[in-house]
């Protein structure tokens, strides 16, 4: 007697927590069970199938009803059918045969599981670990090198396309199928790419951040070893060599891109409107070389300039100028618990950190569902495909904070913290001054308009709708605030979020979020069109 499960169903098995056991039934067919599964028909709660989004228990107490609204708009439930086969079924007709209750179903997966290692106790073995992704790992490497070191958000932009350009280069090199960042592919025949990758996110890491080097020789040496159970020492040699040389001219190419010496301080000016030093710590404008740095794709920081904030005058600077002050304040009773709680999350951590998480996720679950349909006809599941699309995501988070950085330090418009004590300066009757006003939390020291966060998450929203579709559900996550899970249906409604989170931290007014975000999705599409094309394509 052969089992078998749907792909989809697999998948949830799979994120649930416990040894996995597979059971050899048939030469053709192999079913895997989870010691806790998540499977919505065999627990009481679990995420979506078709969307991952959490679901409780409600009208069956042995399944999840549909608060994510997939069943509701034609995505069907799974039930076992004859033959320990699962099958698709309406929802209604999963609900109506539904009542058997959590304990039961649970015991009866006990029972078949049990059955069947005993009949079959002689092909049982525990499955293995999945292969280790190091592009992923290196991309999560350079954040957390990114966090310890405590690099600025807009500075980390930077690493993380010094190091994400240099991943992919290292790997296209070795078999190029599309235009490099920077190296021309060159790499001996028969390189590792995921050894060259390893070598070109370690050397670009030490290099900016030589006092880490420590936990990055541990990450090295756990990388390569594991690469060693499934390539050969040549390769893996030959793919060191080809990455250490990429790695040696990204650094060198980078080193002139004017991000270093760093200028005099910038202390903006005290004419109405115009930014200075904010409160509490009153520091000067941070990193204004980044308004004239090289860009890395784009041809000029102020390609994409925006048309400039409203004037002060005007009914558009007068409802974005009551809106921060009613909703930003930090003593606010206009703005509810919610979005006091998503302004604080965006804030958590970097933007960069996040929308590259975001990519990581996306990643993951196309791997799971690798024998689903392709959206969009991509598949991000290879080591060329992965290193691609992080470099292009963190090119056109890079190019979009250079091109914000340059409107920025071009308008050098005043912070609310400024404009709204000072608002009986600014010639508008309609903005009324408040001199105790005070944002949620600390403003960032550097000129409003336009949005820095908007602007990178434009970018990044930009590039990852492109891959996955807009309307992708997903979640973000933080690695400073825990506990603390943002959901959407789309990249658009996420980026409406983080305009909103801006404004309702009290540090933006509505223009700078609007156009920030308008300047890196330009940046992003741009990006898009220009950079790493198949080769042979032509524009």
């Amino acid at each position: 007697m052969a089992f078998a499960i749907s792909q989809r169903s697999a998948r949830t098995f799979r994120r649930g927590v416990g040894i996995r056991v597979h059971v050899l039934v048939s030469r053709k067919a192999t079913i895997r069970f989870d010691t806790k599964s998540e499977h919505p028909f065999l627990s009481g709660v679990g995420p979506c199938d078709w969307c991952f989004a959490p679901r409780v228990a409600s009208r069956c107490r042995s399944c999840c009803c549909d608060p994510c609204g997939c069943e509701t708009n034609g995505a069907p439930s799974l039930a076992p059918m004859d033959g320990g086969r699962w099958t698709a079924i309406p929802l209604e007709q999963h609900h109506q045969e539904c009542d058997y209750g959590e304990k039961t179903m649970r015991r009866l997966l006990r029972t078949l599981v049990v059955g069947i290692v005993i009949a079959f106790i002689g092909p049982v073995a525990f499955a293995a670990p999945a292969p280790t992704d190091e592009i992923s790992n290196w991309n999560q490497m350079l954040f957390r090198m990114g966090l310890i070191g405590g690099t600025s958000p807009v500075v980390v932009t930077r690493v993380a396309a010094i190091v994400q350009g240099a991943v992919f280069d290292a790997v296209n090199g070795i078999e190029p199928r599309y235009a490099p960042v920077h190296v021309p592919p060159a790499a001996p025949a028969g390189a590792s790419q995921e050894a060259a990758a390893v070598q070109a996110a370690y050397v670009t890491l030490l290099a900016l951040y030589p006092t880490q080097k420590s936990q990055l020789d541990a990450r090295l040496a756990v990388s390569l070893t594991a690469i060693s159970t499934r390539e050969s020492s040549a390769a893996i040699a030959s793919g060191i060599a080809w990455g250490q040389t990429v790695a040696n001219a990204i650094l060198t190419w980078r080193s002139t891109d004017g991000f270093a010496p760093a200028p005099p301080p910038f202390l903006g000016g005290t004419g109405v409107g115009e930014w200075r030093p904010t409160p509490p710590a009153l520091a000067p404008g941070a990193s204004p070389q980044f308004a004239y740095m090289t860009p890395w794709v784009i041809s000029a920081p102020g390609q994409f300039r925006p048309a400039g904030p409203p004037a002060l005058t005007s009914t558009r600077y007068t409802a974005n100028f009551n809106e921060t002050k009613a909703m930003g304040s930090v003593s606010s009773t206009a703005r509810t618990s919610d979005q006091t709680i998503f302004a604080w999350f965006w804030a958590s951590s970097t933007a960069s950190y996040l929308w590259n998480h975001v990519a990581l996720s996306l990643i993951e679950r196309e791997r799971d569902s690798s024998d689903d349909e392709p959206r969009h006809g991509r598949r991000h599941n290879s080591t060329l495909e992965n290193a691609r699309l992080l470099a292009l995501l963190n090119l056109a988070i890079a190019d979009a904070a250079i091109g914000c950085w340059e409107a920025k330090y071009t308008y050098v418009f005043w912070r609310p913290v400024t404009a709204i004590p000072l608002a009986d300066t600014d010639g508008n009757p309609a903005t009324i001054a408040d001199p105790n006003w005070m944002p949620l939390f600390a403003t960032p020291a550097h000129p409003e308009y336009p949005s820095g966060h908007s602007c990178v998450s434009g970018a990044a929203g930009g590039v990852l709708a492109h891959y996955f579709g807009d309307r992708t559900r997903f979640n973000v996550t933080s690695d400073l605030m825990p506990g603390v899970v943002r959901s959407f249906d789309s990249f658009s409604a996420a980026l409406d979020e983080v305009q909103n989170a801006r404004i309702f931290a009290g540090i933006h007014f509505r223009s700078a979020t609007r156009d920030g975000q308008a300047l890196g999705e330009s940046v992003a599409g741009y990006v898009l069109e220009t950079a790493l094309q198949p080769l042979g394509r032509r524009h």
